[in-house]
């Protein structure tokens, strides 16, 4: 969420800003809010200086004998509780319709951002490895995984339905061990794994920005009572969209000491996306599907030192690539195409031969304070400034699973239909090559 003094000192970069995001901003009514609001604390604080005032004041009036001056004080005081409930009311209601403009709004960009309007705005910083040029002819993940009986696509409709998958054999155990690979290599280069609950409720959805903008992407739980009638609001759950949002939660509300700075955190999770709007895009194979696996990296660190983890969380992200020897690039989002609570956005798109294309695999944002003035979560550094300061998060692919399996699938097949197992899975798997049946 915006800091409201600095979009109150700031509406006009505000309001390009959001322009160059393409979101939705009404600066006429931020404005008048913000007037509203600042008018109805004037009239609160007022209403209280003059209710203490007279409150003090009725003590001496009686005892001087001046009863009816007191009474009068006392009758006075009665209307000005009145009032200031009128006030409070008025203010608190102010307080939500502010709160509320300013959680629809996304994150300002960073000064590096580039201004674009899509995805064919996004620079490209640079490429690694080679697309591999085939001496046969390369078959899809869609078609050669139900080939090798590793994905079957039409169970995962019959026990589900469309976009879900179900994965057999070696194909399950390839998913584990690219599961198991990321995190061991994380936790290797200095992340703290967690294991984390794979349902999370508004306010946890809320701090990381999910909710309330993007509630009809989100798969939802209802609670009931026992009869399964029941539909408490207050006690339902979503089925989280990424680790990102219980990795960063973890703190929320809470006040860090800067000699606990910065914090690399990782999980695996299944991951549960609607996906609504998204029809048409990518829809065959493991590409984008309502539930798939990730391995999550997340960052808490101080302001001044962001800009730097953002490069690094990058680097660790590429780094499974170069280890699973998978042809990749690395672009900058532009501002027309970054997600709402980022600043600063890199994605890595890995070498599909079906699409004689790249496609995403990673996405790694700072956040800056964006996240963290949702939460509540701050730090202190007594040595260098008074008081409390925001965090900065940051969040980042660490890699998605099933991109990570349709790539080496696709880059690692052979002329007689098997697939030859990365050098770096073959002690998670037991083997160096999944057969042709």
């Amino acid at each position: 969420m915006l800091d409201i003094k600095f979009v109150r000192e700031n509406q006009e970069a505000v309001a390009e800003a959001m322009k160059n995001r393409h979101a939705e901003w009404d600066g006429a009514r931020f404005a008048d809010l913000d007037d509203r609001r600042r008018a109805a604390i004037v009239k609160e604080e007022a209403l209280q200086a003059e209710r203490n005032t007279l409150s003090k004041q009725i003590g001496g009036l009686m005892k001087e004998g001046k009863k009816d001056e007191a009474e009068a004080a006392k009758a006075r005081v009665a209307e000005i509780k009145a009032e200031m409930e009128d006030a409070t009311a008025e203010r608190e209601q102010i307080d939500a319709d502010l709160r509320d403009l300013l959680l629809h709004t996304p994150n300002m960009p960073s000064d590096t951002t580039p201004v674009g309007d899509d995805e064919n705005d996004n620079p490209e910083v640079r490429r690694w490895g080679t697309p591999r040029t085939f001496d046969f002819e390369a078959k899809a993940h869609w078609d050669l995984g139900p080939e090798l009986g590793i994905i079957d696509f039409e169970r995962g409709v019959k026990l589900a339905a469309s976009r879900f998958v179900v994965l057999g054999g070696l194909g399950a155990r390839l998913e584990r061990s690219i599961i198991n690979f990321m995190a061991d290599t994380h936790t290797s280069r200095g992340y703290t794994e967690w294991w984390l609950p794979a349902m999370a409720n508004a306010r946890t959805m809320t701090g990381t920005g999910q909710l309330p903008k993007f509630e009809n992407d989100m798969f939802k739980t209802f609670a009931t009572d026992m009869e399964g009638t029941s539909d408490k609001e207050g006690d339902n759950l979503y089925l989280i969209p990424t680790a990102e949002v219980q990795l960063t939660n973890l703190h929320a509300g809470e006040t860090l000491g800067v000699d606990e700075l910065p914090k690399h955190y990782c999980a695996f999770t299944p991951c549960f996306r609607e996906e609504a709007g998204s029809a048409g895009r990518d829809t065959r194979g493991l590409i984008r599907v309502h539930q798939f696996d990730k391995v999550e990296m997340v960052k808490v660190c101080e302001p001044e030192k962001s800009f730097d983890e953002l490069e690094a969380m990058v680097a660790d992200a590429e780094n499974i690539l170069q280890l699973l020897g998978l042809p990749y690039r690395v672009i900058t989002l532009c501002t027309g195409d970054m997600g709402f609570s980022a600043a600063k956005t890199y994605d890595l798109e890995v070498w599909l031969p079906c699409y004689n294309d790249y496609k995403e695999i990673s996405s790694c944002s700072n956040c800056t304070d964006f996240q963290a003035r949702r939460m509540g979560m701050r730090y202190k550094d007594p040595e260098n400034f008074k008081g409390t300061r925001y965090v900065h998060t940051l969040n980042g692919s660490g890699l998605a699973v099933g991109r990570t399996m349709a790539a080496i699938i696709e880059n690692y097949q052979q002329a007689d239909g098997s697939i030859k197992v990365p050098d770096v899975l073959v002690p998670y798997m037991g083997v160096d090559v999944i057969p042709a049946l």
